[in-house]
C-alpha cells in the first residue's frame, strides 16, 4: 500500500542547536524558519522537531512542564505558527516529539500530585510506599541510580525511569490517557503531520512493579529496557490512542522502540492492528557499545547486516514498515562512529548516505549528517551538558575513578556530540549565534560548514542531495523487495532491490580496507557511486549502485 510517509524521509532538528535568531546562544523557532530554504534545497519533505514545549530543561526538553505552550528560549506560539506556515508553503510536513511516558516535575499535575494524596492528579503518576526505609523495588533509572525519589510531603516515593525531574505518568488512569489524547489533538488541529513518540514502549508498567531480574552476563541497560518495555496493556493503549486520535487525521506515527526487537516489533506496526506506522529500533545502536567497559568496540558487520535482514523479514510487505538511522540526538556523530573522518571523510559519509537511502524503509537523517559533521573533543568533564553523561561522571568519581580515564569513554559515546551547534558557515561561532552558544561549537567549522558544502558541487551535501533525489525517482527503493546477497561477508554489504522489471543492486564497502569483490557482472550498469572511475577492487568505503539493463 502506498503512503506518503513511506516515500518521504525524515530530517530531525534538535532546535536548541540548529539556528539561533536572537543572539542568546540557544537555537529557536525563528532560526528554523530562517533555514527552511536550506532544507528545501537539500530535498527535505518531512521535519521532526525534538521537543519544543515549555520545559525547565533538566533533559533538554524531554521533561515537559506544559504540553500546549512553547519553551521560552524557543519563542512563542506566534513563532510556531509562522514556522508552520513557512513549512507548509514549501510543501513540507512536520512531526513533533510526543513525550508522554513522563512529564516534568514542574508540570502543574505533578506539583499538585506530590503535595497531597487527595490531589485530583495524584493518580496521574505512580507513587508507592517504601520498604524498610528503602525504595519500593530495585528499579534503576536509565540515567543511573534508583528509579524512585522520596517525596517528603506524602512520605512515599514516585517512579522516574529517567531523571528525578521526569516522573512517570500512570497510563492505567483513563483520565490521564484522555489528557494525552487532548494534547495530541491540539497540535494536529494546528496542522502538524504526526508524532515521533518518545520511549513509547515504557508506558505500560508490569503489574505489581516486581523487581528487575537482572541476568548474569547481560548488560544492565539491556536488562532494564527489556523489563520496562512491552508491558501487558501497551498494545491496548496504542490501539486506543489510534482509535481516539490518529485515525481521524492524515498523519504518521513512529515509536521510539527501545526494548523492541524483531520478534515483537511487528506487533506495533501491523496495519491490521491499528497502532503505529513505524518503529524506531535500537539493535544496531547497541551492537558496538561496550557496556561493561564503557565506550565503543569494533563493529561486527555481519551482525549489523543480520539486524537489517531480521527487521525486514519481521515486517514483510503489507505487514508494517521499518525505519533506519545512523544518528540522532542520543547518539554520537555517525560519520565519526561508523566511518573514518580523518582519512576517508567524504567516502565514509557518502557510503553511509547510500545505505540509508537504498534500504526498504523510511530513512531518518539527523541535522548535520548531510555536511559530515563530526564528534568534538571534550577536554574536561565540566564541558559536558548531557544529564546522562553528568550522572555517569558522578557515579564514576564516587567509585574512585580518574578524569583521565573517564574522558576517552565519554568522547566516544556522549550525546553532546550530536548536540553541538549546527555549523552554518565560517563566521563567528559557525554562524549559529551572534552570542555565546549554550554548548561549544566544533572547532573544525572553518572546514566543515553548510555554506562551504552548498558551494562545492563535490561535497558530502551534494551527494546527499543527489541520493535523496535518486530515491525519490525510483519507486523500487521504496516499495521494492530487499534481499541480502552477501550476509556473512565481513566487509561488504551487497543487496538487491526489485520491483516489477526494475532491479537495482547496492554494493558497499563498510571498511577502510580495499577488498576484492566481484560486482554484479554482465548486464548490470553502474548508475551511481561515491568514487570516480573504475577500480580492480572495491575501494575504502566505496558505494556503488547498479541497474539491470
Amino acid at each position: 500500500m502506498r503512503n506518503w510517509w513511506k516515500e518521504t524521509f525524515v530530517y530531525q532538528i534538535y532546535p536548541r542547536s540548529f539556528k539561533d535568531s536572537n543572539g542568546d546562544g540557544i537555537g529557536d523557532l525563528k532560526g528554523i524558519t530562517q533555514s527552511l530554504d536550506y532544507l528545501q534545497n537539500l530535498g527535505v519533505e518531512t521535519l521532526w522537531l525534538s521537543p519544543i514545549y515549555k520545559s525547565p530543561n533538566d533533559d533538554n526538553g524531554y521533561d515537559v512542564a506544559d504540553y500546549t505552550d512553547i519553551m521560552d528560549e524557543f519563542g512563542t506560539m506566534k513563532d510556531f505558527d509562522e514556522m508552520l506556515a513557512g513549512i507548509k508553503a514549501r510543501g513540507m510536513r512536520v512531526i513533533l516529539d510526543l513525550v508522554v511516558n513522563h512529564s516534568s516535575d514542574e508540570h502543574r499535575w505533578f506539583e499538585s500530585a506530590k503535595a497531597s494524596k487527595d490531589s485530583p492528579y495524584r493518580d496521574y503518576y505512580i507513587f508507592r510506599e517504601g520498604k524498610d526505609g528503602q525504595p519500593p523495588n530495585n528499579w534503576l533509572s536509565i540515567f543511573g541510580g534508583s528509579a524512585w525519589e522520596y517525596n517528603e510531603a506524602t512520605d512515599d516515593y514516585y517512579l522516574h525511569l529517567f531523571t528525578r525531574k521526569q516522573p512517570d505518568l500512570n497510563w492505567e488512569n483513563p483520565a490521564l490517557r484522555e489528557e494525552v489524547y487532548k494534547l495530541m489533538r491540539f497540535w494536529l488541529d494546528k496542522g502538524i503531520d504526526g508524532y515521533r513518540m518518545d520511549v513509547i514502549p515504557f508506558i505500560s508498567k508490569r503489574p505489581g512493579l516486581p523487581d528487575v531480574p537482572f541476568k548474569e552476563g547481560e548488560a544492565q541497560m539491556i536488562s532494564l529496557t527489556n523489563w520496562y518495555a512491552n508491558g501487558p496493556r501497551l498494545h491496548e493503549f496504542l490501539q486506543e490512542m489510534n482509535r481516539e486520535v490518529m485515525a481521524h487525521y492524515d498523519c504518521m506515527t513512529v515509536g521510539e522502540g527501545i526494548g523492541v526487537w524483531p520478534d515483537n516489533g511487528a506487533l506495533y506496526v501491523d496495519p491490521d492492528r491499528k497502532e503505529l506506522d513505524m518503529i524506531y529500533y535500537f539493535d544496531h545502536m547497541f551492537l558496538d557499545r561496550d557496556f561493561e567497559n564503557g565506550g565503543l568496540k569494533p563493529m561486527h558487520w555481519p551482525a549489523f547486516k543480520k539486524i537489517i535482514h531480521d527487521w525486514d523479514s519481521a515486517v514483510p510487505e503489507g505487514k508494517g514498515w521499518n525505519t533506519f538511522y545512523f544518528g540522532n540526538h542520543d547518539q554520537p556523530r555517525s560519520a565519526s562512529r561508523f566511518g573514518n573522518t580523518e582519512q576517508y571523510h567524504y567516502a565514509s559519509a557518502t557510503m553511509l548516505a547510500t545505505m540509508l537511502f537504498t534500504l526498504r524503509l523510511t530513512p531518518y537523517l539527523y541535522q548535520g549528517e548531510e555536511i559530515g559533521m563530526t564528534n568534538i573533543t571534550f577536554n574536561s568533564p565540566e564541558e559536558f551538558a548531557d544529564v546522562d553523561m553528568i550522572n555517569q561522571y558522578k557515579a564514576y568519581k564516587s567509585n574512585g575513578g580518574r578524569d583521565e580515564d573517564f574522558l576517552p569513554h565519554a568522547n566516544t559515546v556522549s550525546r553532546d556530540h550530536a548536540r553541538t551547534p549546527f555549523l552554518w558557515d565560517d563566521s563567528h561561532e559557525a554562524g549559529f549565534t551572534t552570542g555565546t552558544p549554550w554548548l561549544m561549537v566544533n572547532p573544525n567549522y572553518p572546514q566543515i560548514n553548510a555554506a562551504a558544502a552548498v558551494a562545492n558541487p563535490a561535497s558530502i551535501f551534494h551527494y546527499y542531495k543527489d541520493i535523496i533525489a535518486f530515491r525519490k525517482a525510483h519507486d523500487v527503493l521504496v516499495y521494492g523487495s530487499y534481499k541480502d546477497l552477501a550476509l556473512d561477508h565481513a566487509q561488504i554489504f551487497y543487496y538487491e532491490r526489485e520491483l516489477g522489471e526494475m532491479k537495482l543492486r547496492v554494493l558497499l564497502n563498510l571498511t577502510e580496507e580495499a577488498v576484492d569483490f566481484a560486482g554484479p557482472g554482465e548486464g548490470w550498469k553502474k548508475v551511481k557511486g561515491n568514487y570516480e572511475g573504475e577500480s580492480g577492487q572495491l575501494r575504502p568505503y566505496e558505494a556503488c549502485i547498479f541497474q539491470l539493463s
